[in-house]
């Protein structure tokens, strides 16, 4: 058989199938599974007990449209700046840039776009302070990407800042004054997490070669434990004195909702410290979804303090 016959009796993917086909990837490298964390940007208005008019909520889905956008770009060029490495890993291999779904100027200029729209939305859509703190977001995780994933504790700051973020967004957006101790609890909060699934990645590494993070190998299994135990704490505290500060109104609440919620929160660091202390901490949403116990809690906390907003 000729080669131009064989050419004929081959199957050619459309243009348009193409297409699809790179659409799909690129939401792939954007990663629709880690969208989940951007909902942390209801987390101020929801605290200050603002998330109940059509405009916050109007602008709390914009932040997170816009906060997804700036997350996506992150993804599309740390895939296309590692694509290279990543195509000899096993897992990896996989990912649309590095198996050529994506090419990489593609996922660069798509990247690159995202990170301009985003925040020059947010300066006429919400505010030049919203602008700022995704422009200061990009410019940490890229450096993150770049070199700083590979520098002790401050890989650890960088991934807790970038949820801390998450959470300051949604008040600078609306000019809701942030409280101190609500910093302090997402902070350390969220740093309780991330060393808590660093922690289960070493725990599971131990002992075997190629670990999926080379700083890994740089931490000790027992100074990880002592950063989200230490977290933990701060937490905890923090949210103590948090809801003891801005306590609901004793004269028309039926009862102290939110200095109550302070024992659902305590719980819910409690169970999750068990799957850390286990060392199968992995994601965060991962860890919530699959424990009914703990879904339960967040749940009754989430009742909690609803009804302490609501003064009932």
């Amino acid at each position: 058989m000729s080669e131009t016959a064989l050419l004929e009796r081959t199957p050619q993917r459309p243009p348009s199938s193409r297409k699809y086909g790179l659409l799909r990837g690129l939401i792939r490298t954007a990663r629709p599974r880690q969208w989940v964390k951007n909902v942390l940007v209801v987390a101020a208005p929801a605290a200050a007990g603002e998330l109940f008019s059509r405009h916050v909520i109007i602008q709390v889905a914009l932040v997170f449209v816009l906060f997804t956008a700036c997350a996506a770009a992150v993804y599309l060029v740390n895939d296309a700046r590692d694509a290279d490495a990543d195509r000899a890993h096993p897992v990896k291999c996989h990912r649309p840039v590095a198996a050529g779904q994506v090419p990489v100027p593609v996922a660069y200029a798509v990247g690159g776009v995202l990170a301009v729209a985003a925040p020059t939305a947010a300066t006429f859509l919400c505010s030049p302070l919203a602008s700022a703190l995704l422009i200061a977001y990009l410019g940490m995780q890229l450096a993150y990407c770049v070199s700083l994933k590979h520098v002790l504790v401050i890989d650890l700051a960088v991934v807790t800042t970038g949820f801390l973020m998450r959470a300051m967004i949604g008040g600078l957006a609306l000019g809701i004054p942030l409280s101190r101790w609500f910093l302090i609890t997402t902070g350390f909060g969220a740093l309780f997490m991330v060393s808590a699934k660093r922690y289960s990645e070493a725990v599971q590494m131990a002992g075997k070669s190629g670990a999926t993070r080379a700083l890994l190998t740089e931490y000790t299994v027992g100074y990880l434990r002592f950063v989200w135990q230490l977290a933990a704490g701060v937490a905890v505290l923090a949210y103590c004195l948090w809801a003891m500060e801005e306590g609901g109104v004793p004269h028309t609440s039926v009862l102290p909702w939110r200095q109550l919620s302070m024992v659902a929160f305590i719980l819910a660091i409690l169970r999750y410290a068990v799957f850390a202390d286990r060392g199968t901490a992995g994601e965060p949403e991962d860890v919530v979804l699959r424990d009914r116990a703990l879904a339960l809690i967040g749940m009754v906390w989430l009742a909690m303090y609803g009804l302490a907003v609501a003064n009932w």
